[in-house]
């Protein structure tokens, strides 16, 4: 893979097994702190926390911030 300085994830840990999903969030983490761009689509609300600098929110076809 090359090195982007955007990544964008459409739900990267939804089925996948509780090992990998940590060794994923420790990445992505890792590319954060590298100053990467991480957009992450997820309805799961623990990587989110643990992830995310700012959250949005899709309501009613609006995009609301939440954090």
């Amino acid at each position: 893979m090359e090195n982007p300085d955007i990544i964008i994830l459409d739900e990267p840990l939804n089925g996948i097994e509780k090992l990998t999903a940590e060794k994923i969030r420790e990445i992505l983490k890792e590319e954060k702190e590298k100053g990467k761009l991480i957009i992450i689509a997820s309805h799961i609300k623990e990587d989110i926390d643990f992830l995310a600098d700012e959250v949005y929110e899709i309501d009613s076809g609006k995009v609301i911030k939440i954090k």
